[in-house]
């Protein structure tokens, strides 16, 4: 590609955490995309290359070209982008595969740019590119890819962000069933309204999430990752769902619930033993079902979109 050009390593992220539907997301460690994007004298997004995905070329059907027209939208800049993008997140996985294309590509743009744009205008640009996937232009995974660690959508107009404090012992588990649940499809089946009651036990458990990461009080991280709203209707779409909660908690889980708009699943524990062994139970649990999955343990990626080197495989 062209001198002027970088690449970025994009990560996977979980969505919601149970109780914070479009308005809670972690970021994680090791699972993610790579992408090299340049700056041209030609006007407009080129997309050159793409590997790992059957996804559209064209840059307005694609959620890094949406996203990074948009981006290019709001500068003075005369020139153009072509991207590059290496897809290791599966589209329809339930971990930010969308989320990682546009939150790398305005990323990297901003940074060949010289960084005129906030973190928080840069999701602002990402979840543009997002709306393409999903049909509505939600953050709760582009803001913890560029921002890192977990973050909190507390406002979507005007958009405000919240980085939460991530505790050092808390550590990810994801079970993937290779199944593609579109996001499209998954927000659809969701009820419009909600009762009083529900509303109050799930602003509860936020509140107290969010308590308990700043915290640290593992315990009050626990009770409070339960979902009364989304998951009973969501779970419904992913095969064995109530078993491999039963796994995960049964094995020390701090919660479990579904990562996104699903099909995968995830657990937080507190230390890594407890994550691999959550693992294993996970692997063990659906291992019956006949339906081909995979697994990752993860720590909480702190730093989000970063700088890959491609000769040596190096993130920076």
């Amino acid at each position: 590609m062209e001198s002027s050009s970088i690449a970025i390593f994009s990560p996977a992220t979980i969505a919601n955490l149970s109780c914070g539907f479009d308005v809670l997301g972690l970021a994680l460690e090791g699972i993610g995309d790579r992408m090299t994007v340049g700056l041209t004298p030609e006007p407009g997004v080129r997309i050159s290359k793409i590997t790992g995905a059957d996804l559209p070329m064209e840059a307005e059907k694609n959620v890094a070209g949406v996203a990074a027209l948009a981006l290019l939208q709001a500068t003075e800049f005369k020139g153009g982008v072509v991207l590059e993008i290496e897809k290791h997140i599966l589209p329809g996985s339930g971990i930010g595969s969308s989320a990682a294309s546009a939150a790398g590509a305005v990323w990297a743009i901003n940074k060949l740019l010289g960084d005129p744009f906030s973190p928080e205008r840069l999701v602002g640009f990402a979840a543009l590119g997002e709306a393409l996937a999903s049909g509505a232009p939600h953050a709760d995974n582009v803001a913890p890819a560029l921002y890192g660690g977990i973050t909190l959508i507390r406002s979507y107009d005007p958009l405000d962000i919240a980085r939460i404090h991530c505790p050092p012992l808390l550590y990810a588990t994801l079970l993937h069933p290779q199944i593609e649940l579109k996001t499209s499809d998954s927000r659809s089946i969701l009820k419009r309204t909600i009762s009083l009651e529900k509303g109050i036990r799930q602003w509860g458990n936020v509140g107290g999430l969010v308590t308990g990461l700043f915290t640290e009080d593992y315990g009050l991280i626990s009770r409070s990752l339960e979902d009364g709203i989304i998951e009973p209707l969501r779970s419904l779409l992913i095969p064995g769902f109530d078993d491999l909660r039963e796994a995960a908690l049964e094995a020390g889980a701090l919660g479990f619930g579904i990562s996104g708009s699903g099909p995968s699943v995830f657990a937080l524990s507190r230390g890594k033993e407890t994550a691999l062994h959550t693992e294993q139970s996970l692997i063990t649990c659906y291992s019956s079902l006949g339906i081909p999955f995979k697994t990752y343990t993860s720590a909480i990626n702190k730093k989000g979109v970063r700088l890959w080197n491609a000769q040596t495989d190096i993130l920076t």
